[in-house]
């Protein structure tokens, strides 16, 4: 199927949306990219099943989410396999500044969630979808929804106040 002008333009403008989630998805980078690009590719192949006048924005979430999850399934049958000239040489030095420091705590939290609870969030919170409007995308109810930001943002509260708490004093003894 070839697009028009303004159907490609229009397509090209949600890439920035695409991108923050597919990343907010995969928590890589590179394999946002990857995603965004293969749902971009079924989106133009299949743009005769979209309804003009509906949001564009929502459609394209809504490939993005079912390729992810397509992926997903695949990986659970077939893991990763990375070669050992791949693997990290030297470990990563810790920011020495407090802002980079709360950001890998947020990260490290977020990524301890649930694939639905990292979804929902990213949707409503990051992107500012209505739930309506995420429970079109996820394929799921309202009410589920409501619920899934309830308990991730929990979740994410319950790690934060983890993080934030003293090691207990016994970890400090030294045994004599």
């Amino acid at each position: 199927m070839r697009l028009t002008v303004d159907e490609a333009k229009a397509m090209e403008a949600e890439i920035p949306y695409l991108r923050r989630y597919a990343r907010a998805l995969t928590g890589n980078a590179e394999a946002a990219d990857d995603l965004v690009q293969d749902s971009l590719e079924r989106a133009i192949a299949r743009f005769g099943q979209f309804q003009a006048g509906t949001n564009l924005r929502a459609w394209l979430f809504t490939i993005v989410h079912n390729m992810r999850c397509d992926q997903h399934r695949r990986n659970v049958r077939r893991p990763t396999e990375i070669p050992i000239d791949d693997a990290p040489q030297q470990t990563s030095t810790r920011a020495t500044q407090a802002d980079a420091l709360h950001l890998a705590d947020f990260r490290r939290a977020f990524s301890r969630l649930s694939e639905p609870h990292r979804e929902v969030l990213a949707l409503v919170g990051l992107e500012g979808l209505d739930y309506q409007r995420a429970a079109s995308i996820l394929g799921v109810e309202v009410g589920t929804v409501k619920s899934r930001v309830f308990r991730a943002r929990e979740s994410l509260r319950r790690e934060q106040l983890m993080l934030d708490q003293p090691a207990p004093r016994e970890m400090w003894r030294i045994a004599a």
